[in-house]
This record gives structure tokens, sequence and C-alpha cells, in this order.
């Protein structure tokens, strides 16, 4: 185990461009043998070997770690995560170029080795199709999962330029491999070209519940999410959050951006309602292109306050 912070332990914190890069200065291991008694692992995913347009979201975990704060109190709710849970950054994934299988193989594992000490996951994508193989470890580490679903589009295709696996057919392909169950999905931001009417058709008939751009625009996002929550229920529950859900004037570095998004000030209250609400086994964060260093990075800034509203959701939830 290695403390990012010890040689700064006299002043209170570091500097969040010095020492090792972890995601919020947390811990780091990657030896599974001492993730006991942690409450939160992030796990970096960085491949994205199967996007359909721009590439780029394999650099995204170490620029969110890099873009990452110190710890601190939440101004709003009053309660810092990283006080109230125990975190660790458990490194990444070991993927490689140019063999999804592979890499889905290494994710799925690594996410399994933080399932099986009793940690719950935060995975930093990576390209959307990674959330498949954290998906499928939740799924044989609890049963089936509900999920929460933030996104322009709905990753439901049978195919992608002919391709079963990909960041735009993981949905279909965990509903249909029993992982994900319909009834308790709910997906959020909707908007633009795609899908047409066979994957609405299909979704229809597995109960799924979809919440369009327009109805955060029309009825607001508390209902909205309120909404998803009560589609979901109880039970364990998986988030996932594309970045691109967000309007492309908002995150400048993500591979299929669609005008008309929502905002960051949405989307971060949104995450924070779920995961005090649901009860949270796996998150993850996904299609961040970084586009330039740390904090300056907007894309990769934005992608690190989500993950930290989520884990300000799961301390306010545990604290009851």
């Amino acid at each position: 185990m290695i403390d990012p912070q010890e040689r700064w332990a006299q002043y209170g914190e570091k500097p969040d461009y010095l020492g090792l890069l972890t995601f919020g200065g947390a811990v780091y291991t990657e030896d599974p043998g001492e993730l006991e008694g942690f409450d939160v692992a992030i796990v970096g995913a960085p491949m994205d070997d199967l996007v359909s347009d721009r590439p780029g979201a394999r650099l995204a975990p170490r620029a969110i770690r890099g873009a990452s704060s110190p710890p601190g109190p939440h101004l709003e709710v009053k309660i810092d995560a990283f006080e109230e849970l125990r975190i660790v950054d458990f490194g990444d994934a070991p993927v490689i170029p140019a063999d999804a299988g592979v890499s889905h193989a290494a994710i799925e594992a690594t996410v399994g080795q933080v399932l099986a000490a009793g940690v719950l996951p935060v995975v930093l994508g990576g390209d959307h199709s990674i959330t498949e193989p954290a998906v499928r470890a939740v799924a044989a580490a609890r049963g089936p999962v509900g999920m929460v679903h933030f996104d322009t589009h709905t990753d439901t295709g049978v195919e992608v330029f002919g391709v079963e696996r990909s960041h735009g057919t993981f949905i279909r392909r965990l509903i249909d491999g029993g992982q994900l169950d319909g009834p308790r999905y709910a997906q959020i931001g909707l908007r633009g070209y795609w899908p047409g009417e066979e994957e609405f058709a299909w979704q229809a008939e597995h109960g799924i519940t979809s919440l369009f751009a327009h109805d955060v625009r029309d009825l607001g996002i508390r209902e909205v999410v309120a909404r998803a929550i009560a589609a979901v229920g109880a039970g364990p529950v998986y988030l996932t959050v594309d970045v691109d859900v967000l309007d492309p004037g908002f995150i400048p570095g993500t591979g299929t951006p669609e005008p008309g998004g929502m905002t960051p000030s949405e989307l971060l209250l949104a995450v924070r309602t779920v995961a005090a609400e649901l009860e949270l086994v796996g998150a993850d964060v996904v299609e961040v292109i970084p586009t330039t260093i740390g904090t300056a990075d907007a894309s990769a800034l934005v992608a690190e306050r989500v993950v930290r509203e989520a884990l300000t959701g799961i301390a306010l939830r545990r604290r009851g």
C-alpha cells in the first residue's frame, strides 16, 4: 500500500500536481489482498477499441485522476466523502491495445477482485463498452442488477458497422445475457437521431424506462431523476454515466457529441441523488477524450466531479 500524501503530511494535504497520481490522492495498491476494509475502489479501464467515432478515451483514467482535487467537504450537503468512506485507487485493469476480448476479460477480472473483497467498484473508462465487463462482474457477485444510465444514446443496437460487441450494443447484450434487468433499467438524457423504431420497440418489450433530454427541459432534472429512481426501485443498482449526456458546449472532449444536452449542474445533482437514494453496487464514467492537462481539461474535470458526486451520494446513504 502506498500513501501519496505521506511526504506532505505535515501540511495536511498534498498539492494535486505533486506525487503519485491517484484519484483524489487516495492510497494506492494493485494487490487484491490489501482491499479488505475499504468501502470503494477506483479502477481504470483505459480502452477505446470499440468506439464508432473519435477515439482517445483510453487516455481518460489518467486524465481524470490528474483533474481530481484534494478531498474536502461538499459545500452543499456538508459531507466529505473521503472522510466518510475508505477509498483506495486500485490502478488500471491490464488491458492491451487492439484486442477487445482480452481487455474486457481483464476489466471483468479486476472489477471481480474488488467485489470479492466486499468493496464497491467505481470504474474510470474508457469507451462505453467497458460497462459490459464491469456489469458482468457485478452480476456474477450480486445477481442481475438494475441500472441508471445517463447518455445521449440508448446503446441498445444489435450491431454497429456490422460488429456485435461495441460501445453502442452493450446494453442489449447485458439484458439478453441476464445480467441487467430490463424493467429495473432507466435511461436519462436521450436525444439526437439514433436509435430508431426497431430499437425502441425492443426496449418497450423489455420494460425499459426512457427519459429524454426534452423531459429534462420540460419537467426539470429533479422530477426526471425521481421517475428513474421509482422505475429502478429496490435492489442492487449499477450507475453508468456517458459524458456525452452533457451538451458539447460543456464537454469538448468526447467521441460522439450531440447538441442540446444537459448542463453539468443538472448531471452532478442527478448523480448524487441516484447514489444517495439507490443501492449502488458499482458505477462508471466513460467516453471522456482528454484535450489538455490536469484541471485545465474541462472534460476530465467534469468526469472527476461526476465520480466525486457519486462518492458523496454513497457517503450520504451510508450515513443514513
